[in-house]
């Protein structure tokens, strides 16, 4: 490191000049950052004018999170005398805060390109989850890396940007400042705090330009600063932060689109309900279902999607015998995400899923439609089910809980930091489905697998590609390997041909991509196997989301019940209106009719012309129908929920 100018001599002599360092050091690091991932993403950054605005845009970011970084600095430095910053002993601890705050930077550095390489994206609320849940991530990680090593390694790092700061002298000059009276140093500490408060209350990542590629405005952000945003924004009011109709207004456009379904009546609905009811002809069916919620399964791995994959030989095998949604997405990115629209029917609510917020007791779910038939309902997971709050939410809407905890330690022959292989799973599934039976009662039994998740790890010489150095492919396969396990075991029961089998994902490997919301990267499956003839196989075309997943099963089954579902049986609506709802935790997105809407805060809206052959997304003007449409179904939804209109209805028993 260049030995310090005079100008910033003279700065590092002042009492605060330790925190202006710790700024320097910040800003140094979060550029280097920004540049390796820029290196990292080559292939998908814009390079034009886009590219330097999102330089410029994070130089910004990277001195105003400095400031807030620095500011135990300017409490030390205001705080301390001059006589406790002179001597051997002064100058030890300073360069030691030097290593202490370069290892944390650089740990952060590597725990942001870790995080670019799963998502795509900077810090958002998706590390802060993974903040909440520390003993599965560190495992998660542990398992993954070799967390030794790369530790050695940052603080090799970290040890020589110290020696750089020491033969600088930029400590030394601080440390033989004059010393400053007590007035002076109180008064300069308050410009800092001031500045911190300015830059704290008034530095948005939604002052962010809307760029082209997404890619672009991610390198735009700071990575620190992007994680504290997303804990001061994880839970958004909608009406404060989106476009809005009157609400009756809102509640009517959305019961046109409900009644799109011939099937449905709004007759039971008052103006700010979702209620209504749904009737089917036809004699009901009562089979049983097992819903295997696939964790992070992309529709590309499978071959019955897109034929150039060889992972899934037996889904590909089961697709020939199944109902097949040829395009079906995801509503979210998560897997709370995931079980939020397949077990409730709502499009995704900005901030934290319903999964993890107050109040999400006794809801009208998919499970409370089972019950008013008698069924035995439960949730069945690999893991430990106090992660993202599924047992608590499951267990409050009326299913049983059958996860890690609940099983005796041998029932667990291999694991991971998420929870047992899929192979052990299944056998507590075919396990609690045989009690059941036995019970003489039917069954709806959700269950959520782990295996297709990093380190992906599982069981030796089950399949042709060895654990965790095949990576995400191996994982695919295994689970792939396990369905099939599990379904040659189900077919030795005698509830075998009494049961239908959904095979759906909770969301997509990854959402990272050049656009806002990359469609074609929510694509996943759903096949519905029915063994037993209660559902004929063959393909649905029609546009759909997995909030149309609970009424379009209940349709299949023939079933006449009352419902509060934002979703419809896309089996029963005209193909030229079907739509898919799907967003992140801040962006709300309708694709509809070639055309894709999303809504941002604070009140923006965008709008694209989708070629679904291409998945391009090209910018159009606004059209007015499609935007109310997506405001309606969303300001509905939120609505709903916090009024506590979305409850469940009172002929579903609880266990």
């Amino acid at each position: 490191m260049m030995k310090p100018t005079l100008l910033a001599r003279r700065l590092l002599a002042r009492r605060h000049g330790y925190a202006a360092l710790f700024v320097l050091l910040f800003v140094v690091v979060a550029q280097l950052t920004r540049v390796a991932l820029w290196v990292k993403s080559a292939r998908q950054v814009s390079l034009d004018s886009s590219l330097l605005a999102a330089l410029l845009w994070g130089l910004l970011f990277d001195v105003g999170a400095g400031v807030l970084f620095a500011l135990p600095g300017v409490v030390v430095s205001t705080l301390l005398p001059k006589g406790l910053v002179q001597g051997r002993a002064a100058r030890v601890l300073a360069h030691g805060g030097v290593f202490v705050s370069l290892f944390a930077l650089l740990f952060i550095a590597a725990a942001e390109w870790l995080f670019w390489d799963e998502f795509g994206v900077r810090f958002n609320f998706i590390a802060v989850d993974y903040l909440v849940y520390t003993n599965e991530v560190i495992a998660n990680i542990r398992e993954s890396y070799p967390i030794p090593t790369a530790l050695a390694g940052l603080a090799v790092l970290a040890a020589l940007g110290t020696l750089a700061v020491a033969r600088s002298g930029a400590v030394g000059a601080w440390l033989a400042g004059p010393a400053e009276p007590w007035r002076d140093r109180l008064r300069a500490g308050g410009v800092w705090l001031a500045v911190a408060g300015v830059v704290g209350l008034g530095l948005d990542s939604n002052l962010l330009p809307s760029f082209a590629n997404n890619y672009n405005r991610e390198l735009a952000k700071n990575g620190v600063w992007a994680i504290f945003s997303a804990f001061r924004n994880n839970e958004l009011e909608y009406d404060q932060f989106y476009l809005t109709l009157p609400v009756d207004d809102a509640f009517r456009r959305l019961h046109s689109e409900l009644a799109e379904d011939p099937t449905v009546s709004m007759a039971a609905s008052t103006s700010r309900d979702a209620l209504h009811e749904v009737r089917n002809e036809g004699t009901e069916l009562r089979p049983n279902v097992i819903q295997i919620t696939v964790e992070s399964l992309s529709a590309e791995f499978v071959g019955a999607y897109n034929p150039s994959s060889k992972l899934t030989p037996e889904l590909d095998r089961i697709a020939q015998q199944s109902l097949v949604f040829d395009r079906f997405y995801a509503t979210g990115n998560r897997t709370d995400r995931g079980m939020e629209a397949l077990t409730l029917a709502l499009p995704p609510t900005p901030g934290r899923s319903i999964l993890k917020r107050p109040g999400n007791e006794r809801l009208f779910t998919l499970g409370s439609v089972f019950r008013t038939r008698g069924y035995d309902t439960a949730f069945v997971y690999g893991g430990y089910g106090y992660f993202d709050n599924m047992n608590y939410f499951f267990g409050e809407n009326g299913y049983r809980v059958v996860d890690r905890t609940a099983v005796a330690k041998e029932d667990v022959t291999f694991s991971t930091a998420w929870g047992a292989c899929d192979e052990d799973l299944f056998r507590w599934v075919l396990r609690e489905a045989d009690a059941a039976d036995a019970a003489k009662k039917p069954f709806f039994h959700f269950v959520m697998t782990t295996s297709n998740h990093r380190p992906y790890a599982y069981p030796e010489g089950r399949i042709d590609l060895p654990p965790k150095a095949s990576g995400r492919a191996g994982a695919v396969k295994y689970t792939d390997y396990a369905v099939g396990k599990f379904l040659r075991e189900a077919s030795t029961r005698p509830w075998f041909k009494n049961t239908v089998f959904v095979i759906v994902a909770d969301h997509c490997a990854s959402s990272a991509g050049s656009t806002e919301l990359p469609i074609q990267r929510y694509a996943i499956p759903l096949m519905i196997y029915a063994p037993g003839g209660q559902v004929a196989p063959g393909h649905v075309t029609t546009l759909t989301s997995q909030v149309d997943y609970a009424p379009t099963l209940l349709g299949l089954l023939n079933w006449s019940y009352q419902s509060r579902f934002f979703g419809r049986d896309v089996r029963r609506i005209d193909p030229s209106v079907a739509g898919a709802l799907m967003g992140t935790y801040q962006k709300l997105a309708l694709l509809e009719r070639g055309g894709f809407a999303v809504l941002k805060p604070v009140r923006q809206e965008t709008q694209f012309h989708y070629d679904a052959k291409t998945n391009a997304l090209t910018p159009r003007g606004s059209d007015d129908a499609l935007l109310d449409e997506t405001i309606a179904y969303y300001q509905a939804a939120s609505y709903a929920f916090r009024n506590g209109v979305q409850s469940e209805l009172a002929a579903a028993p609880h266990p």
